[in-house]
């Protein structure tokens, strides 16, 4: 009983990481939009941002795995959460003195640190619980990961997004004190937030200093890199992970913009019951949408896609139980590549609904392939792990070509490649249609 209660105190504890991380890597896409226009760069520049982000896990992903086996997950994750508060605060000086370089390391730091807390955090609760329930364990703990990137898209478009970026020659046409009391402004917009985020990431590191996890996982991995690659499953998930962290990154990240390219501004604010939804999220937020940017209203609706995946990693727990978690996924990916598909080929409200539908169906894609790549790796699973997590840099390369791709052919040609990414899921989950997803203790 006491054992019991101590995995679920834990389980609750490490679930608080997944909220966390989840809010700051969808906020991370609210200033996409934002820097595009701020330093006047085209889409494939734009998503520079996320590269720097997405970049850190194919570097860190590995030594986080090495730095955990010998300090421990309780010390690993403290050191994550460190760094993590340390990433934020360089926002101040990049938003204060507007250098595009400094955002680029901010973002790297604090990817960085979210790298070291999701290779402590996936396989830890995996194994932190009943026999059968890895894959329904993880939606659950990704399922509040999600509801961190529901609410990140709102709070971005409502204190990041709301004021009107001006061009630099507007910005040097101003008068010096207009001039003065606009930069301020214009930097307070993204200070404040990301202030706010490093208090609150402290309060976080000091209860997991006081709390005490249970040693459920062997934390001095065994085995090596070459007996990992030989896991055949493994390495196809890494492929899995590359690609479904690729296609949910491009299409989360261009949202805004795609929803401009389809004007979708002026039939949102022609549609009662889309403004009324709008303006009361606004309102919960305790934020007005008079006078703001169009990409504060556009983003606000973003929090769909986001949102979806949140109730379908809920509901996607309950289906992992009774289903076997290979096929859910296949029938996921399915549906995800039917909605990008309806969206490409319509216009208007169909277009936007079908597009933030896919959120749904994106939901439980990396909790179930990261238990169906990861189980039976035994002793191997924290190396399993950091791998696993090194896939996460597909957000960078995916998005990188998508962005390239708009700037070519624009943003349909750009999502009708992406089903690609979730037609290699859907083999995935095909391949591991009969796995049964058993506890292994590492």
């Amino acid at each position: 009983m006491n054992q019991q209660k101590s995995y679920r105190s834990s389980f609750i504890l490490l679930t608080t990481l997944f909220f966390l991380w989840g809010f700051i890597t969808v906020l991370v896409d609210s200033l996409v939009p934002r820097l595009r226009e701020l330093f006047t760069l085209s889409y494939a520049q734009a998503i520079m941002v996320q590269f720097a982000f997405f970049g850190a896990y194919l570097v860190l992903s590995v030594p986080a795995s090495y730095i955990l086996s010998k300090i421990g997950y309780k010390k690993g994750i403290i050191l994550g959460l460190l760094t993590l508060a340390f990433g934020c605060l360089l926002f101040y000086p990049a938003a204060s003195y507007r250098v595009f370089g400094i955002f680029i390391i901010a973002y790297f730091i604090v990817a960085g640190a979210i790298t070291i807390l999701q290779v402590a955090a996936n396989p830890y609760v995996t194994v932190l619980g009943s026999e059968a329930g890895a894959s329904s364990r993880l939606n659950l703990s990704q399922a509040f990961n999600s509801l961190g990137t529901a609410i990140a898209p709102a709070v971005g478009a409502l204190y990041i997004l709301s004021d009107s970026v001006k061009s630099e020659i507007e910005i040097a046409n101003l008068t010096g004190k207009a001039k003065e009391l606009y930069l301020a402004s214009e930097a307070s917009a993204i200070q404040k937030p990301f202030l706010g985020l490093a208090v609150f990431i402290v309060l976080i590191a000091v209860i997991f200093l006081f709390s005490k996890l249970p040693k459920v996982i062997n934390e001095k991995s065994e085995g090596t890199y070459a007996q990992v690659f030989k896991q055949k499953n493994l390495m196809l998930g890494v492929l899995g992970i590359f690609f479904y962290v690729g296609a949910e990154v491009s299409i989360g990240s261009f949202l805004v913009n795609y929803f401009q390219d389809m004007n979708m501004y002026s039939m949102i604010k022609e549609s009662p019951i889309l403004i009324t939804i709008a303006e009361f999220v606004a309102k919960v937020f305790q934020r007005s949408l008079e006078g703001s940017d169009e990409k504060a209203l556009l983003g606000i609706f973003v929090m769909f896609y986001w949102t979806g995946a949140m109730v379908g990693r809920f509901f996607g727990s309950y289906l992992t139980k009774i289903m076997k978690p290979g096929k859910v996924l296949g029938i996921f990916a399915t549906l995800a590549i039917s909605l990008i598909l309806l969206s490409v080929s319509t216009v208007g409200l169909i277009s936007m609904w079908s597009i933030l539908a896919v959120g749904l169906f994106n939901s439980i894609m990396f909790p179930t392939i990261f238990a169906l790549a990861i189980e039976g790796t035994g002793e191997l699973k924290p190396k399993g792990s950091g791998l696993l997590c090194m896939a996460i840099f597909g957000g960078a390369i995916i998005s990188k070509i998508c962005g390239e791709l708009i700037d070519f052919a624009g943003f349909k040609i750009a999502f009708i490649a992406i089903t690609l990414c979730y037609a290699y899921i859907l083999w995935f989950g095909y391949k591991n249609s009969k796995t049964i997803i058993i506890q292994h203790e590492a």
